[in-house]
């Protein structure tokens, strides 16, 4: 049997940017990707600690080191600049023994975007 396992977890981002007129997806610090395994493309949720909105959508790498986090078309109608979120991936895996061992990568950051933990 598959599971829909959280792979990954990055806690307490600031929104830094909203660009309505643009494709859509999330632009996320090219550096906060590499820390916890996504990739460009990947489906992420995106949920938003200010207005309680929940949303999906694909990422796009932005300059690592930047602390760039940016909710671009029609997800800029789910947060504003300022706005905390958690951005969370996750992997189908198949239930077994080894299972339970799977730890999510997680990192958490401070009011710049920086990694703290």
């Amino acid at each position: 049997m598959l599971i829909t396992f959280c792979k990954s977890k990055i806690g307490h981002a600031t929104i830094t940017e909203a660009e309505l007129y643009y494709e859509g997806s999330i632009t996320i610090d090219e550096k906060l990707l590499k820390a916890v395994d996504i990739v460009p493309g990947e489906k992420v949720e995106v949920l938003n600690l200010n207005n309680g909105s929940r949303l999906e959508t694909y990422v796009i790498a932005g300059k690592a080191g930047s602390g760039q986090i940016c909710l671009n078309g029609p997800a800029a109608r789910c947060g504003v600049v300022g706005d905390k979120v958690i951005i969370l991936s996750y992997a189908l895996i198949e239930k077994g023994p080894e299972t339970h061992k799977l730890k999510t990568k997680i990192v958490y950051l401070d009011d710049g975007n920086k990694i703290k933990n």
